[in-house]
């Protein structure tokens, strides 16, 4: 399956060292805004090769709108997005090519389908994150329309936790740190893993404010399920936490419910959702990544013939993941978001008389 969501559905294609990277956006309402200035702003934060802390591949990541829009206005029709690939360095995986990579999905796709593209995992590449980086772009818009803002930093590396919270700082941090007294620590602990040859993994939250109540679909399709789905999706997700998360199996109800007064709800404790419905307050997420699985250690592996190899790693490799991943799981939360809106337009007879009568 190539494609996610119910009425704002997002299809990508394209491998990393194919001929480029795209998506197609369907459910899209016409009269949005639509910049290619900042589908282009969101694509910056992704992109490649910037900094110390990030794979040294270099990538202009270049979007094209091939259509769906007319004056700047989204037109209510498929909007198809491209991403050319401009940096291959398909040379570097060459001594790979039989042989399967430790950590990756290189067996995998070869047990499911007989083959596999080894340049850089071809579709399994965190390469395709870029496309549901651009489609959060374009739609990104709708969300603002309605003044609900969704924001991603980065609140772990290996074991540096930061304490605060500071998205504004994160906005400028070469990792988008949320804690600025941490950020050093944290940038050395990546650089280290880079030296060694290795690599570290980290943690990213992810807030929404301003989602009204009520989006989500019980029982089968709930916000925080649909959330959960959308991060776990994101190359090098291993784990996904809401509110307390697994803190919760530590409390008392006393401890964990989130009581309420007239002036709203006293704490936070369930993250947002309630028996999977958005309940206004804002929706947080921490997400969690492994290392890169992409180390230059010697490491015993297979070989598609079965027989017992060493795998030397080339080529250019992020040494955490989780920066740039942070990026990818906001841009994730900003299309979850969107689709349950349009989801929700219809669960009251109130909601479909506003629209017909």
């Amino acid at each position: 399956m190539n494609h996610f969501g119910k009425r704002l559905c997002v299809s990508t294609f394209g491998e990393s060292h194919g001929a480029g990277i795209g998506c197609v956006i369907e459910g899209m309402p016409a009269g949005v805004p639509l910049h290619v200035k900042n589908i282009q702003a969101w694509l910056e934060r992704r992109r490649p090769g910037k900094t110390p802390y990030a794979t040294a591949r270099k990538e202009s990541d270049t979007v094209q709108v091939l259509s769906g829009v007319f004056e700047d206005l989204t037109t209510g029709t498929p909007i198809a997005l491209f991403i050319p690939n401009e940096n291959q360095k398909s040379s570097d995986y060459g001594a790979v090519k039989e042989l399967f990579r430790p950590g990756h999905a290189d067996l995998t796709y070869w047990k499911k389908y007989g083959l596999r593209d080894y340049r850089g995992g071809g579709r399994s590449s965190a390469r395709e994150t870029a496309a549901r980086v651009a489609a959060a772009g374009v739609v990104e818009a709708l969300l603002e329309a309605l003044n609900i803002r969704v924001q991603s930093g980065i609140c772990a590396i290996g074991e540096v936790l930061g304490e605060t919270v500071d998205f504004e700082h994160a906005k400028a941090s070469e990792i988008f740190a949320l804690d600025p007294t941490c950020e050093e620590a944290q940038k050395a602990t990546i650089l280290a893993a880079k030296n060694s040859h290795d690599s570290v993994g980290g943690s990213a939250l992810v807030r929404i404010v301003g989602a009204p109540a009520g989006l989500g679909e019980p029982l089968y399709d709930k916000l925080d399920a649909r959330l959960a789905e959308a991060m776990m999706g994101i190359n090098g997700v291993k784990a996904v936490e809401i509110g307390e998360g697994i803190n919760a199996a530590r409390l008392k109800g006393s401890q964990n419910n989130d009581l309420m007064s007239a002036n709203g709800f006293l704490s936070n404790h369930a993250g947002g959702i309630l028996g999977g419905i958005s309940s206004g307050a804002p929706i947080e997420l921490r997400v969690h990544f492994k290392p890169t699985p992409s180390i230059f250690h010697a490491q015993p592996t297979q070989d598609i013939h079965g027989n017992s190899v060493t795998c030397n790693l080339k080529g250019r490799h992020d040494p955490c993941i989780a920066v740039r991943g942070s990026v990818v799981a906001e841009a994730m939360a900003v299309l979850v978001v969107a689709d349950m809106l349009l989801l929700n337009m219809g669960s009251t007879i109130e909601q479909v008389k506003k629209l017909y009568m």
